[in-house]
């Protein structure tokens, strides 16, 4: 059993070499030659897997991506070829809605207002748009979902349609880009929908970029249009439209989903998938792997609720500097990929250990936030 793995898939070698021969490419580095005789292929979202590439894979039966998006594979092609192909739906959904909080924490302390009395939308529920919901519900923040063809196939869960979505305070995208039928996303949100938005509104993109249409984003703003933009993801990456930048309230590189929990769970399911696939049993597993988190956080009650669980977020990712990274190396070259490439992966909320400190005046441990952090993700140890 031969096995072809991308390098930037964390723990491959470990799960995939129990496998069979496994080697591994760099990423941009694949050719139609290097697939003769291979009978498995994992890759990540920067390898378009088509007839092209497949020319040569005479004994190809697997392709999966350890992503959960899959638009850089051609199902279509696939399927004619009896390749029976794979992707980690869900894989890096807590870290997306954990970049999402992050930006929603960081917003509320900017424009100092409360995020527990805002209303959330969350436009599109899948494995993210799920994920976002339950850190919502967990911080006892009310948030509605909209998603028209997951209703439509029977979802038991309450929906909202698109017109009261575009009513809430925080608008967050979580769609795949579907570019014709009746539910379409592409330019979902247009030069009508921007323009409807208000100056007290927030509207957070980490799906897919053309999910915004940047041009008419880029027409509001040069018209003097205020809005409050979070883009993780861009039109036509990585050749993005870099006048933009200056106007969006945070900017980044396409990394919500880069924690190392999300990347290796992404790894780890396509490891699942292919026992299924050659019917041995999956004895590996992430926890296996994962290395402990050396830091331990402290957290002072003397501050709000607020405060508290802005600390502790903020300790495990500050959005921020990555938003200060972008903006300088966008600045000078056409940076985006490499930024992607060599990002460095941070964990996700539930890898820290919280300690509630003794503050002035105060009892030694917030119960009411210990419960509120522990719902969120994050370890209490005391």
């Amino acid at each position: 059993m031969k096995i072809l793995y991308d390098t930037a898939m964390p723990y491959a070698d470990a799960f995939y070499s129990s496998l069979g021969e496994a080697k591994a490419f760099e990423s941009g580095s694949l050719t139609s030659e290097m697939l003769v005789d291979i009978d498995a292929l994992f890759v990540r979202s920067t390898t378009k897997v088509d007839a092209e590439l497949l020319q040569k894979a005479n004994k190809l039966t697997f392709v999966a991506t350890a992503t959960a998006g899959f638009n850089h594979l051609d199902i279509d092609y696939l399927e004619q070829n009896n390749v029976k192909w794979y992707a980690a739906g869900g894989c890096n959904a807590t870290a997306v809605a954990e970049y999402v909080m992050s930006a929603i924490f960081q917003l509320a302390s900017e424009d100092k207002f409360d995020p527990f009395i805002k209303k959330v939308a969350i436009i599109g529920a899948g494995n993210v748009g799920t994920a976002l919901a339950d850190i919502l519900k967990g911080l006892q923040i009310n948030c509605v979902l909209c998603d028209p063809p997951l209703q439509k196939t029977g979802d038991q869960r309450s929906f909202i349609n698109f017109e009261a979505a575009m009513q809430a305070d925080i608008i967050c995208l979580h769609t795949p880009l579907v570019t014709k039928g009746d539910f379409s996303t592409l330019h979902m949100f247009g030069n009508d929908e921007l323009l409807t938005l208000s100056a007290h509104q927030y509207l957070i993109n980490a799906c897919r970029g053309e999910v915004i249409d940047n041009d008419a984003l880029l027409s509001c703003f040069e018209m003097g249009k205020k809005l409050n933009v979070v883009l993780d993801v861009w039109e036509n990456e990585p050749l993005i439209k870099h006048e933009l930048i200056p106007h969006v309230r945070i900017a980044t590189a396409h990394i919500a989903g880069h924690t190392l929990e999300g990347k290796a769970r992404g790894t780890s399911m396509v490891y699942d998938a292919f026992c299924r696939h050659v019917n041995k049993q999956n004895v590996l597993k992430l926890e296996q792997f994962l290395p402990d988190f050396k830091k331990n956080l402290c957290v002072d009650p003397s501050f709000s609720t607020f405060k508290q669980l802005f600390q502790m977020v903020k300790y495990m990712y500050d959005i921020k500097k990555d938003d200060g990274i972008f903006r300088a190396r966008m600045a000078k070259s056409e940076a985006f990929a490499d930024i992607r490439k060599h990002y460095p992966m941070r964990r996700e909320f539930s890898a820290a250990q919280t300690e509630f400190t003794a503050g002035i005046g105060q009892k030694k441990n917030n119960k009411n936030v210990a419960q509120i952090a522990a719902s969120i993700g994050f370890k209490i140890a005391n």
